[in-house]
């Protein structure tokens, strides 16, 4: 009996100690046991945030949402309360700005801090940080739309305008032709005898009355004189009425017109170049697009994974390891680096800096160039078969300024060569991930440091 009561107290504390070392693992996951700072933001329009909703600092995972204060009245805002951890608190200052982003282009909403900038002070905690509302993607499409309706709604006015002069001009043209052509039909019949001019030319006879013609045309010559008083009369008459100002004002319209339509052309360009500017972190909105579709993509093919493996066993953790790799997604750099499986000796590694792949283009931004892909399908092709059969993990490395600036450039790198390799070998996206690791490596792997990036080919794992 007292064996029995023995063995019996052993698996009790054996128990114990799996569901201790559990909770212990399960809250280190959701990082329940490190130490915390909360501060305060203020929203009209929270978009879709949530409580418990995560919060990145820097596109690091920093926290959670802790509660949303509803406003009493449309005058007054949505209080948000959140928290980071502590070891990211020098990276909030009292000038960063909070806003609410969105995971890819259907993915969850989260809280997103930027960096301050290091002339401002540390944010002391509880402190109300400044916030960006969201801007929605309906109302840039709404205004673009307007714009286009106004720019159409000028070039169709200007098209009118321009049509009636040119049918006027026509018509000028039209009149001076035919009195061009009267005048060459009087110069023939002159020539000819047709006609008092022609008449005065050939027949003697009219000579005598040359004398009594000039007299009258001297008398001529007075009636012209006084036509031409009247006529000065006639014009003064007009310009006391404002003809000439009205005319000012219709060519004032029509260069009020063509500025407008300028003024619309601008405001389409600007509204084009906010829709693909880099983000926060130096990412153009080609790389983001590119990270958005293969985060879905990521995110299907393990969704049905996950559902296969539930079916078999409530801890598919194995399940995982039969597929051969982990995804990177909720993987800090730090834990990255630290796992063993990366600095396996028996996996396949291939070290490229940054000057043999990339240079920037006119804005500053890094881009792949024609001899980096070559390189980078040389370095592939060495592998054989096993880039197919086996994960595949893209490293990015900077060393170029802060630790801001080195995490967006390394990450930056990392994408571009993952989807380059993607369409190039048309590899399977969820056998491909990336990870931006500075420029610190992983222990044991021949470098310390490095800039440019690293492919790693991960050996099956049974």
């Amino acid at each position: 009996m007292a064996k029995k009561n023995v063995v019996v107290g052993i698996f009790v504390l054996a128990a114990f100690g799996l569901f201790t070392i559990g909770l212990f693992l399960i809250g280190n996951r959701h990082e329940m046991f490190a130490r915390h700072m909360e501060f305060y933001t203020e929203f009209t329009n929270v978009s879709g945030l949530a409580k418990g909703s995560k919060v990145q600092v820097a596109g690091m995972d920093a926290g959670q949402v802790l509660d949303i204060g509803i406003p009493n009245s449309p005058a007054s805002k949505f209080r948000v309360r959140f928290r980071i951890e502590e070891k990211l608190h020098g990276l909030v200052r009292t000038d960063s700005l909070v806003s609410v982003g969105t995971e890819g282009i259907v993915g969850d909403t989260f809280l997103s801090i930027g960096p301050g900038s290091a002339q401002a002070s540390a944010a002391a905690p509880q402190m109300t940080l400044r916030s960006k509302e969201p801007t929605q993607i309906g109302d840039l499409l709404d205004q673009a739309k307007g714009t286009i309706a106004d720019v159409d709604s000028t070039v169709r006015n200007a098209n009118g305008l321009l049509t009636t002069v040119g049918g006027n001009l026509n018509g000028a043209l039209s009149d001076a032709r035919t009195t061009l052509t009267n005048v060459n039909d009087v110069v023939v019949g002159v020539k000819q005898g047709r006609g008092a001019a022609g008449m005065l030319l050939r027949d003697d006879a009219v000579a005598g009355q040359i004398r009594e013609t000039v007299a009258n045309a001297q008398q001529a010559s007075l009636n012209i004189n006084h036509a031409s008083a009247q006529a000065n009369s006639l014009v003064s008459d007009i310009q006391s009425r404002g003809f000439p100002g009205k005319i000012d004002d219709t060519l004032a319209g029509v260069k009020d017109t063509v500025a407008n339509l300028d003024a619309s052309s601008q405001q389409i360009r600007q509204t084009v170049a906010d829709l693909t500017a880099p983000d926060a972190q130096g990412v153009t909105a080609g790389v983001n697009l590119q990270e958005s579709l293969s985060n879905v993509n990521d995110a299907t093919k393990n969704l049905a994974e996950d559902s296969e493996a539930l079916k078999h066993n409530l801890f598919f953790r194995p399940f995982f390891r039969h597929r051969g790799y982990y995804n990177l997604v909720h993987v800090t750099p730090d834990q990255y680096r630290k796992n063993r499986l990366v600095s396996d000796s028996s996996n396949h590694r291939a070290w490229i800096s940054e000057d043999q792949l990339f240079q920037k283009d006119s804005q500053g931004t890094e881009q792949l160039t024609d001899t980096g892909k070559k390189l980078l399908d040389t370095t592939l092709m060495q592998f054989g078969d096993s880039i197919i059969e086996s994960p595949v993990i893209v490293e990015g490395y900077s060393n170029e300024g802060d630790l801001v600036r080195r995490m967006a450039i390394s990450r930056h790198r990392s994408l571009l060569v993952r989807s380059y390799l993607v369409k190039r070998f048309q590899l399977v996206p969820g056998n491909v991930d990336s990870v931006a690791l500075q420029d610190q490596t992983p222990k044991g792997v021949g470098h310390s440091t490095w800039n440019g990036v690293s492919i790693l080919v991960l050996k099956p794992q049974s």
